[in-house]
């Protein structure tokens, strides 16, 4: 299927490794251009080396307050235009409730909701232009809340809230506004927690990997590239009618309505 994306341009944050690397990798698959985000630039110029694409590597803490701005205006000065904003960036930490600190949860806001709010705020008038989209990579977190996961829940449930208000003004504006809200997928944060639990359990990584999945509902964690593929189908024509729509992708492991 031509998605029709070649020739526009695409921000992708958090895009050094993991799910944000795999988007813009198949976005770049797709024909577009690409601005890529993260605080680590080795890993961001390791994937403009590896994309076939026109690639502008902006490496950058998404938390500091001007940092949104200057993603954005950096791709205008480079592009001219943008057609799709990809809100990607953010870890949460989890925990105890009562040992998470005020700090802890300034954080996690900080560069996961404040740090996409900001962009969706910089980006906008250029969405407008191109009549464009933005995907924000969520997280099934902000669905069921879970007793180690308080601050990454909450963040989740704001920016669901989030996307579903942005896209109420998009219809006036002219921009698609979606999110997708990954389950566990393989990325380094997941190998962290498989080992863990391996350790804990004296059984190996594989083990681990078939346990956890068991106890969480699904058959296997997902691959970035799943998730990259949905990107790129909710920024295409052939989503068009697609519109604040929050599209979970967890091998079926939330199973509220």
């Amino acid at each position: 299927m031509d998605l029709k994306l070649s020739g526009g341009v695409a921000v992708v944050t958090g895009a050094g490794r993991g799910i944000g690397r795999a988007i813009a990798e198949t976005l770049a698959a797709e024909g577009m251009k690409l601005t890529v985000a993260a605080r680590s630039k080795d890993q961001l110029d390791d994937l403009a080396k590896s994309v076939r694409t026109d690639c502008l590597v902006h490496a950058v803490d998404l938390r500091k307050p001007d940092a949104a701005a200057a993603v954005v205006d950096a791709t205008i000065t480079r592009f001219g235009r943008i057609d799709l904003l990809v809100n990607n960036a953010g870890a949460t930490k989890r925990g105890d409730f009562f040992e998470l600190t005020d700090a802890d949860w300034e954080d996690g806001f900080a560069l996961k909701f404040f740090g996409a709010m900001r962009l969706c705020r910089a980006a906008w008038k250029h969405l407008q232009a191109t009549s464009g989209t933005i995907v924000n990579i969520i997280g099934i977190g902000g669905r069921t809340g879970s007793a180690d996961f308080a601050i990454g829940g909450s963040v989740n449930a704001a920016f669901r809230l989030l996307t579903k208000a942005l896209a109420d003004r998009g219809v006036r504006d002219g921009v698609r506004v979606n999110a997708i809200n990954p389950g566990s997928i393989k990325t380094e944060r997941l190998d962290i927690r498989l080992k863990s639990f391996a350790g804990e359990h004296g059984i190996d990584v594989s083990r681990a990997e078939a346990e956890m999945a068991k106890a969480s509902g699904v058959a296997r964690f997902g691959e970035p590239s799943e998730i990259a593929a949905a990107v790129a189908f909710l920024a295409s024509k052939q989503c068009g009618f697609c519109h604040g729509a929050l599209l979970d992708v967890d091998g079926g492991q939330t199973r509220t309505l």
